[in-house]
């Protein structure tokens, strides 16, 4: 037995030795595999180089109305220096599901080429579809992104007001997640939504 064992391991040992047109096997797989790290580092590097703030603002329209309303919320500026960024809400943390979302990501890039929301006008009149959207996408992942940061189970009901912990209790009851009540926690509220939810929500 130790005598074949032997005989395989010589047997690979001159197939990787064997030159093939130019180099030998070995040699192939060791370019390969340093190849394939610095591919696979090249990709991560820029995937964290667009999942910044100061990238998303470049390549959507969002710095003179959904960035400015955000600047003047809680997310953006508060006692403990917290901040939750543009990625920390709509980029998912783990890589897969964060490659699905960068791919979807480029419809979006589209609509900037083709100028779809470039004006406030424009984007007013987009307002609800494109809320709808992340409401609806935020919904389908049980508010993932949210609970990057706010965990029910860490919650310490003896320092939340008499309000929030009715609704947090009845709310976690009932199956509810982050975005069924808290719309509009880091962006205005599209004016049909204001007027009547359950019209907007309805509405196409």
């Amino acid at each position: 037995m130790s005598s074949e064992k032997n005989n395989f391991i010589s047997c690979m040992w001159e197939i990787m030795k064997k030159p093939s047109t130019h180099y030998s096997l070995g040699a192939l797989l060791i370019i390969g595999f340093v190849a394939g790290i610095i591919f696979w580092g090249g990709f991560n590097t820029a995937m964290e180089a667009t999942n910044t703030e100061e990238f998303c603002i470049s390549c959507h329209e969002m710095e003179n109305n959904v960035y400015a309303e955000y600047k003047d919320t809680i997310h953006y500026s508060n006692p403990s220096g917290v901040r939750a960024t543009c990625p920390d809400c709509h980029v998912p943390k783990q890589w897969h599901h964060k490659v699905i979302r960068k791919i979807k990501a480029s419809n979006e890039l589209f609509h900037k080429v083709l100028g779809t929301v470039d004006t406030p006008e424009k984007f007013e009149a987009k307002r609800l579809k494109l809320a709808r959207s992340v409401w609806s996408t935020m919904k389908s992942t049980d508010s993932r992104e949210c609970r990057n940061c706010h965990d029910f189970k860490s919650m310490d009901y003896v320092k939340q007001g008499r309000r929030a912990v009715s609704s947090h209790t009845k709310g976690f009851d009932k199956g509810k997640t982050c975005i069924d009540c808290h719309k509009g926690i880091a962006h205005s509220l599209p004016a049909m939504y204001e007027e009547d939810p359950s019209a907007a929500m309805a509405a196409e």
